[in-house]
C-alpha cells in the first residue's frame, strides 16, 4: 500500500538508479548525472551546468551580485543553498554525522570530505598529470595549473584569479575592509591567515610569560627551601658547640677534683700526726 502511495506521488523513475520524481523536469535534470550533459554555459568562462539554476548562481560570481542576505549578520550569497548553508554557522547545527567516528558536519559535502579519511579514498583525478584527490573542489583547483584559467574576475581593476578565496582577499585591498581583530592589541587585518600567525604571536608571548612565572615559581621555592635548611644546620652546630662547651667544662673539673682531694688529706695528716719524739742535731 504504501509503495502505491510513493509511485502516485512520484510517477516518473529514473531507468537507471530507479530513484523517482514527482515532475518531469526533474527526472530530466536528474538524467544528466548519469548522461553527463551540461547544456547551460556560461558566458564569461564557458564552464558548463547540468540545471539552469546552478548557471545562474554561478554567473554571480562574475557580475558580483548577492541577492541572498543573512538576517543574523547581513552577509550576502550568490544562492539559497550557500545561504541556508551559512545560517547553520548561527544556529549551531550540524546535521550530518560520520559513521565511523560519530563527528558533526554543517554541510554533506563536508562530511563527504571527512569520510574520504577514514576510507582513504582519492576518486578525483586528474587527466593531465594523474594526481589525484579526495575533493572535487581541489582536482578544479589543481586543474587549474595545466589549463592556465582564472575565472574569478575583480570588478574594480579587471585582475583574475584561480580562485575564488583568492579573489576576495584581493577585493579587500580596494575596499580597505579589515573584518578580522585580535582580542588582544585591537590590531585588524584583512586576511585570515595574517590574522591567524599574529594571534599565534600572542600565544608564544603568553606561553614564554608563564614558563618563566613558574621557572621564578620554582626557584623560589628551592631558595625557600635551602635557607631552611641552612637555619636547622646553624641550629644543630650551635646545639653541637653548647653541648662540646659544657663537656669539656666536665672533664676540667674532674681533672682538677683529685687535686683538691689530695691536698685536704696531706694537710690532715700533718695535723693529726705526733712528731714530739723526733729530735734535731745542734
Amino acid at each position: 500500500m504504501d509503495t502505491m502511495i510513493h509511485i502516485r506521488d512520484k510517477p516518473y523513475q529514473c531507468i537507471q538508479c530507479d530513484k523517482s520524481f514527482t515532475c518531469i523536469s526533474n527526472l530530466e535534470n536528474h538524467n544528466r548525472i548519469h548522461t553527463g550533459e551540461k547544456p547551460y554555459q556560461c558566458s564569461y568562462c564557458n564552464k558548463s551546468f547540468t540545471q539552469k539554476s546552478n548557471l545562474k548562481s554561478h554567473s554571480r560570481i562574475h557580475t558580483g551580485e548577492n541577492p541572498y542576505q543573512c538576517s543574523e549578520c547581513d552577509k550576502t550569497f550568490t544562492g539559497i543553498s550557500h545561504l541556508k548553508k551559512h545560517n547553520r554557522v548561527h544556529t549551531g547545527e550540524k546535521p550530518y554525522q560520520c559513521s565511523y567516528c560519530n563527528k558533526s558536519f554543517k554541510q554533506n559535502g563536508h562530511l563527504k570530505n571527512h569520510i574520504m579519511t577514514h576510507t582513504g579514498e582519492k576518486p578525483y583525478q586528474c587527466n593531465h598529470c594523474d594526481k589525484s584527490f579526495s575533493k572535487k573542489t581541489n582536482l578544479k583547483k589543481h586543474n587549474r595549473i595545466h589549463t592556465g584559467e582564472k575565472p574569478y574576475l575583480c570588478s574594480h581593476c579587471g585582475k583574475s584569479f584561480t580562485e575564488i578565496s583568492t579573489l576576495n582577499k584581493h577585493k579587500k585591498i580596494h575596499t580597505g575592509e579589515k573584518p578580522y581583530q585580535c582580542s588582544h592589541c585591537n590590531k585588524n587585518y584583512s586576511d585570515k591567515e595574517c590574522y591567524t600567525r599574529h594571534i599565534k604571536k600572542h600565544q608564544l608571548q603568553h606561553s614564554y610569560i608563564s614558563t618563566v612565572k613558574q621557572m621564578e615559581s620554582k626557584m623560589s621555592d628551592t631558595c625557600s627551601l635551602i635557607d631552611s635548611k641552612v637555619d636547622v644546620k646553624e641550629e644543630q652546630t650551635d646545639s653541637e658547640m653548647s653541648e662540646m662547651d659544657s663537656l669539656s667544662e666536665l672533664k676540667i673539673e674532674v681533672k682538677e677534683e683529685p687535686k683538691d682531694m689530695y691536698e685536704g688529706h696531706f694537710l690532715w695528716a700533718l695535723q693529726s700526726s705526733d712528731f714530739s719524739h723526733v729530735t734535731t742535731d745542734q
